[in-house]
């Protein structure tokens, strides 16, 4: 009889961690929590009552705060954006003079529940163009440059973590012709100010990891670019890390979509070097890398 006994609670005992084996794992994402009460602050740098655009330097600190909220993305108004998880981000704008951006901020919550608030600030930047970069860019009035497509280099690339193209340098004319139809036109539009006009003719050449950028799809080669007529460049100091034995310090922000001669997905253009005949541009693509132009005088 004991052990009848034994083999009942043997039989039950395995049963019960059949059962357990069997059960179904559930899994659960919690409720949908939209985010409430978005709120957005600024501070702009320098600002105060005879300041109210700040102290010229461009430099602003934005904070967006909700209920529910697990991370924020914060468009600065003029193109450029970031995720960040704690709603804050400060941002450096470049465009030379007093200039008007309308802040907006998605509050993401749970299953991507968003939550936007949009905030208008107004800036001052006026960073003093160098006037020997003013000069050479434009010789006082306008000026034109084409890729140096017979030069070595023309286009290259390499890593963030260098100033020369250590990975690839184009050979002379060994690309189609869209790339080298542009004629960039500098033109000086003030005592502090330089526009610009990349005059594609239609077409312009893009390497495979921006195509996306530029609204197109496919691998390296000629696509149908708007470069969107003259724009007003915003000049500032290089923050690349670069120093005076491989650069001029000098970089420029080209507004939209940034192209100027063949499309990387970068629109910041550092000049490490100019004469009045060569100009050497180092830029960051959408794949990450530093990419690189040399244009010649026209």
């Amino acid at each position: 009889m004991k052990t009848n006994f034994k083999y009942m609670i043997a039989a039950v005992v395995v049963t019960f961690f059949a059962v357990i084996a069997c059960k179904k794992t559930e899994y659960s994402f919690g409720s949908i929590k939209t985010p409430q009460d978005l709120v957005i602050n600024v501070i702009i740098q320098g600002q105060d009552a005879n300041n109210p655009t700040g102290d010229g330097s461009g430099n602003v600190t934005i904070s967006a705060q909700a209920t529910n909220a697990l991370q924020y993305k914060i468009y600065f108004g003029n193109g450029d954006s970031v995720m960040t998880y704690s709603g804050t981000a400060t941002y450096k704008y470049t465009t030379i003079d007093t200039n008007t951006y309308t802040i907006t901020v998605n509050a993401i919550g749970t299953g991507g529940a968003i939550t936007t608030l949009s905030k208008q600030i107004r800036v001052l930047y006026k960073f003093q163009i160098p006037t020997d970069i003013m000069s050479l860019l434009t010789n006082g009035t306008s000026k034109n440059w084409i890729i140096a497509s017979d030069t070595v280099g023309h286009f290259g690339v390499g890593p963030t973590t260098s100033f020369f193209p250590d990975w690839y340098q184009a050979q002379p004319n060994e690309k189609p012709a869209c790339a080298y139809g542009s004629v960039i036109t500098f033109t000086q539009a003030g005592s502090n100010s330089i526009t610009m006009n990349d005059n594609n003719n239609g077409s312009s050449f893009l390497i495979a990891a921006a195509t996306a950028f530029y609204g197109q799809s496919g691998g390296d080669g000629c696509y149908p670019i708007a470069t969107g007529g003259t724009k007003t460049l915003g000049f500032g100091t290089a923050n690349s890390g670069s120093n005076s034995t491989n650069s001029t310090g000098i970089q420029f922000t080209v507004p939209g979509n940034g192209i100027i001669g063949f499309g990387t997905g970068g629109n910041t253009y550092e000049i490490l070097s100019l004469t009045s005949n060569v100009m050497w541009l180092r830029n960051i693509g959408s794949d990450g890398n530093a990419w690189y132009q040399i244009f010649r005088a026209q």
